[in-house]
């Protein structure tokens, strides 16, 4: 052998250069590779292999794969290699031009962080909390591993930062079926939807991609505390379009309204004398209002609610108690129903009552005729005390 045979150029690596290295051995957390011409083989950290978490270098690469490499340390038995770092250079370029032209790109999520979320971009890109869509989320924990359309709002290459917006493509969608929608849709109109989100002043539906509003009080005939008691989102429902405001862009419903109405068929439910359990729906100055039916109500007019005279309803009834009433009258035409609470109880007997019916026992025990006797009644009574009582027979 000759000395030309053993003569090849000995590769003098500085951090910054780019090679095309071959993997030698895996490990969970680290990757050797084969550098041509290089005094040593190189490591590459499991960490530098993606821009995502590694937990194992075994499912990202295999001995024989040929990767490019930029050198990020050099030492006299170590040269330390990046995989994430060699592909910056094109994903920068690439994202630069994206934010220049405003193109739309899918992104997929793999954090959830304070204030926001993670996107896989070639790159680390932060998507805020107020950029993800156009309405208020508590938990952005369901976004971890979805993938959605965004584009780069802000772009700073010098200081590695790139932010994402999934909002603007939401409003822009939306902006259009919302033109088309309006363009065809009309007060009075009957439309299936499906419910978006709940919220504590009622529900959103989206119907053919734009939401409105079903206020708390147009979710049912009966009263509703909570959204959730009578909704759920995903739930396929019929609305009735309340108003249409193009100017302000909302869409007004009703549920309640595409439903059975409650005094429809009232007479067939309640009608005089009927006994009926109910709840105190209100309470005013003049009365109580007590619920006997979903979406109907009944008044207790305040003389009908004790014998006894009070002041306000308040002293003898409380909103939510449940109670038993009576029924008066039932109005159909003016949907109005009469009710009582104290005809179903016997008035109290005061002390002059009890004195006066006690009396009224002695005088009709005395009525016999004054032949079978002998006395007369004011023989029996006395004179003034017959006068006094002044009965009536």
């Amino acid at each position: 052998m000759t000395e030309e045979m053993f003569s090849f150029e000995i590769a003098e690596l500085k951090k910054g250069d780019t090679v095309v290295a071959t993997v030698s051995s895996v490990e969970d957390k680290k990757v050797y590779v084969s550098i041509p011409n290089a005094k040593q083989d190189g490591l590459l950290p499991a960490s530098e292999l993606s821009v995502e978490p590694v937990e194992d270098a075994h499912t990202l690469v295999k001995v024989g794969d040929e990767l490019t490499l930029v050198v990020t340390r050099v030492e006299d038995d170590l040269i330390v290699l990046s995989k994430t770092k060699a592909a910056e250079g094109e994903v920068w370029t690439d994202l630069k031009e994206k934010f220049e032209n405003g193109t739309i790109f899918d992104a997929t999520i793999t954090e959830v962080v304070k204030g926001g979320l993670v996107a896989n971009v070639g790159i680390r890109a932060f998507i805020p909390g107020s950029l993800v869509t156009d309405h208020f989320v508590e938990d952005f924990s369901a976004y971890k591993g979805e993938t959605l359309a965004v584009k780069i709002v802000e772009f700073v290459q010098e200081k590695g930062r790139v932010v994402l917006s999934h909002r603007a493509i939401v409003e822009a969608e939306k902006a259009v079926k919302q033109a088309e929608l309006f363009a065809t849709i009309n007060e009075g109109d009957v439309v299936e939807g499906k419910v978006a989100r709940l919220t504590n002043f009622g529900a959103f539906v989206t119907v053919n991609g734009v939401d409105g509003l079903v206020h708390i009080s147009q979710l049912a005939n009966k009263r509703v505390s909570n959204p959730s008691e009578v909704v759920a989102v995903g739930d396929e429902v019929k609305v009735k379009v309340l108003s249409v405001d193009t100017e302000k862009n909302r869409l007004a419903l009703s549920i309640k309204a595409t439903l059975p109405q409650p005094w429809d068929n009232i007479s067939e439910q309640v009608a005089p004398d009927d006994v009926l359990e109910g709840t105190v729906a209100r309470l005013t100055t003049f009365g109580a209002f007590i619920n006997i039916l979903p979406g109907v109500d009944g008044l207790v007019h305040i003389s009908e609610i004790a014998h006894e005279r009070i002041g306000t309803p308040q002293e003898v009834l409380s909103e939510g108690q449940a109670v038993t009433v009576k029924v008066l009258s039932v109005d159909t035409a003016e949907r109005r129903i009469g009710l009582s609470i104290k005809a179903l109880s016997d008035a109290p007997v005061t002390e002059e009552k009890a004195k006066s019916t006690a009396t009224k026992e002695v005088v009709e025990s005395y009525k016999m005729p004054e032949e079978e006797t002998g006395f007369s009644l004011g023989d029996l009574l006395g004179a003034d005390k017959l006068k006094e009582m002044d009965l009536k027979d």
